[in-house]
C-alpha cells in the first residue's frame, strides 16, 4: 500500500519556521494501530490524516504517541494541501473532527483562517505540581478543556523560562501554555506538552482557542496578533467571535511523496 505524504510547515512565511505538519490524505479509515504508527514514524509534532466524505473532510490528529482532540497547525497544513496539491474547488474547506466538530478553514490570499469553537477556561490555585514545573511563579494560572495555562508579568519571562518536563508530564491535563503581554504584539505565548510526546511545540493553533479569549477579554479587544517564542517562531492574526475563535497564518510546502507500509 502506499499514501501520499505531505510536509508543511504551518505558520510560516518560510520554511525551516513554524510548526511542520505531516498530511496523509486517505481513500478510507485504516486501523487507529496503523495510522499511530505512521506518526510515529514519521516523528513530528503532529501527522494528520483526512478522508473525503461528500463535501466534508473527516479529519483526525496524531503525535508520535497519541491521538489529539484538536490541532490547529496541521488543519491548517492539511488546507494548505487540499488547496495547492490535491484539487480543492473554491475557497473554504468544511472539515469534521469525531472529537471536536466542526471546523472549517478559508483561504484568503496566501493566508489561511481556521475557524475553531473557543476554550472555556476557568482559574485555579496556583498548586504546588503546577507551579514546579518552572523557574519562575506565574501571577496566576487557568484550566481548560485540554490544557492549564498559566499567566506571567511580561515577555521575557516567557523568552527566559526554563521548564521542568518531568514534572509537566505529571499533571492531568495534554500540556501547559504560558502566556504574557507582547512588547510589540498584543501576546506571546509557548506550549509544553510532554505527555504527549512534545515537549515544546513550535506553534499550537490548538492552544489559541484559550489565549484568544482570554487576551481579548482582558485587552477590551477582539483582533489581536500573537507570537509563540519558540525556537522556530510562529506568527498568528487572531480574531474572538465569542463561541468560536479564528487563528490565520501561512503554509509551505518542505517536502512530497510517498509511504509504504504491508
Amino acid at each position: 500500500m502506499t499514501i501520499r505524504i505531505y510536509q508543511i510547515d504551518a505558520f510560516a512565511n518560510r520554511v525551516f519556521s513554524g510548526n511542520p505538519a505531516a498530511v496523509c490524505p486517505l481513500n478510507y479509515w485504516l486501523d487507529d494501530e496503523l495510522l499511530q504508527r505512521i506518526a510515529m514514524e514519521n516523528n513530528l509534532p503532529e501527522t494528520v490524516f483526512y478522508v473525503k466524505n461528500d463535501s466534508v473532510y473527516e479529519i483526525r490528529w496524531f503525535t508520535p504517541t497519541v491521538e489529539v482532540d484538536l490541532c490547529g497547525h496541521a488543519t491548517l497544513a492539511t488546507a494548505f494541501v487540499l488547496f495547492n496539491h490535491e484539487g480543492h474547488p473554491g475557497n473554504i474547506i468544511h472539515f469534521h473532527s469525531p472529537r471536536s466538530g466542526a471546523l472549517t478553514v478559508k483561504k484568503q490570499g496566501d493566508y489561511f483562517i481556521l475557524n475553531f469553537p473557543a476554550d472555556i477556561y476557568e482559574q485555579v490555585p496556583l498548586f504546588d505540581e503546577l507551579t514546579n514545573g518552572f523557574d519562575i511563579t506565574p501571577i496566576a494560572a487557568l484550566k481548560g478543556k485540554t490544557d492549564y495555562m498559566l499567566i506571567f508579568e511580561n515577555e521575557n519571562q516567557i523568552k527566559t523560562i526554563t521548564p521542568n518536563f518531568e514534572q509537566i508530564s505529571k499533571l492531568d491535563a495534554r500540556g501547559v501554555i504560558i502566556t504574557a503581554k507582547g512588547d510589540k504584539v498584543d501576546f506571546v505565548s509557548r506550549f509544553f506538552g510532554p505527555r504527549t510526546g512534545i515537549n515544546e511545540d513550535p506553534v499550537t493553533g490548538s492552544a489559541h482557542t484559550t489565549l484568544i479569549p482570554y487576551w481579548a477579554n482582558l485587552l477590551h479587544k477582539n483582533e489581536l496578533i500573537a507570537i509563540q517564542l519558540s525556537e522556530r517562531t510562529g506568527y498568528l492574526e487572531c480574531r474572538y467571535l465569542g463561541e468560536r475563535v479564528e487563528i490565520s497564518g501561512q503554509g509551505k510546502l518542505y517536502l512530497m511523496g510517498e509511504i509504504y507500509v504491508e
